[in-house]
């Protein structure tokens, strides 16, 4: 091989020696190290003793001089894109329209020359307290339903504890054969979307559903009718004749105990009323588009709960688990959902 051949051969390329990042040295360590230095130690002698780099020694004997501790201090990290002035913004445009979205406010720091990440305002927004959240559902009430409330607050606002034990608390509910809508978060890879264990099967109108009519007091739940076909004034009534005398009597309420129903046409209907005054039942005067006042809400929860992990295949299972549910309900929970409305 000619010289010429030998001087024009490439060199390897020279492995460079990175050291591996070290661990952080301990508090405990790092106090020990002071010690050992206010005795009268050098770095090199604390190096030596505790087998570390001199370097480090010195580091943190130079920050408890400087600082006065030697626990980590607070990093500055990357600064912030959003100023004081864009987070005031965030904060006074989500509190003036809580329905204001990420995107529009991004829109909004846009015009102020701040360029961020949608996800960067919803993080700015949960530090100061403000997190993204389902609205709560609730009937639009008039300023004649806000009266009525109110005015129901003040006419039972001193009633004594026995006038609502004393209290019948009726309500009609319908219970779907396929159950609650609940959202829920799966865990997934990409493209596995319609895979049979990523997906929520439905089922048009739910399936199928019962409508049943319940009763309930303090002392116990009363009796629970299944209503088949479309329920009018005279369905009611009958319902009321087959299930109110013997749930009186059940709970053993006394004779001045008085009949919860909600404003629906067929209850405050002429012949209705009529039928419960012939009857000598008496009703407690109820403000319309208040469902939240009634505590038998929460046991309908309960009960569809209770039913829906019984999962159900047909509408007759779905019917007898319904009344089999409904038995369970402890008095407690019937007194403690009771509670509710005599404590507000």
């Amino acid at each position: 091989m000619s010289c010429l051949t030998q001087r024009s051969r490439p060199k390897a390329p020279q492995k460079l020696d990175i050291m591996p990042r070290s661990k952080e040295i301990q508090e405990q360590m790092r106090t020990k190290i002071i010690e050992i230095y206010q005795s009268g130690k050098g770095y090199k002698a604390i190096s030596k003793a505790l087998g570390l780099q001199r370097t480090r020694v010195r580091a943190i004997i130079h920050k408890r001089q400087q600082h006065g501790t030697v626990v980590n201090l607070p990093r500055s990290g990357r600064p912030t894109k959003i100023t004081p002035r864009a987070q005031r913004q965030l904060i006074q445009e989500v509190t003036e329209d809580p329905r204001t979205t990420s995107k529009e406010l991004q829109a909004s720091l846009a015009s102020i020359k701040v360029s961020v990440h949608d996800s960067t305002i919803r993080k700015r927004l949960g530090k100061n307290g403000l997190h993204g959240k389902f609205p709560r559902r609730q009937p639009l009430l008039s300023k004649k339903n806000i009266r009525a409330c109110l005015n129901f607050d003040k006419k039972h606002l001193n009633d004594r504890q026995d006038f609502w034990e004393n209290t019948l608390w009726t309500d009609e509910t319908k219970v779907k054969l396929f159950g609650r809508q609940i959202y829920r978060y799966i865990w997934r890879r990409s493209n596995t979307t319609f895979q049979t264990k990523n997906i929520k099967p439905t089922v048009k109108y739910g399936g199928g559903s019962v409508m049943v009519w319940g009763c309930f007091a303090a002392s116990g739940t009363g009796r629970l009718a299944v209503i088949n076909g479309t329920m009018n004034s005279t369905v009611y009534q009958n319902i009321l004749k087959e299930n109110v005398r013997p749930s009186f009597r059940q709970l053993k309420l006394k004779q001045s105990w008085v009949l919860q129903q909600d404003n629906d046409p067929k209850h405050t209907s002429k012949s209705t009323s009529e039928w419960l005054k012939n009857n000598k039942m008496k009703t407690l005067e109820w403000p319309s588009q208040s469902p939240d006042l009634n505590p038998i809400e929460t046991l309908w929860h309960d009960l569809k709960k209770a039913v829906h992990a019984r999962k159900p295949s047909n509408k007759t299972e779905l019917q007898q688990f319904c009344k089999h549910e409904r038995a369970k309900i402890s008095p407690e929970r019937s007194k403690n959902s009771q509670q509710v409305i005599a404590n507000a």
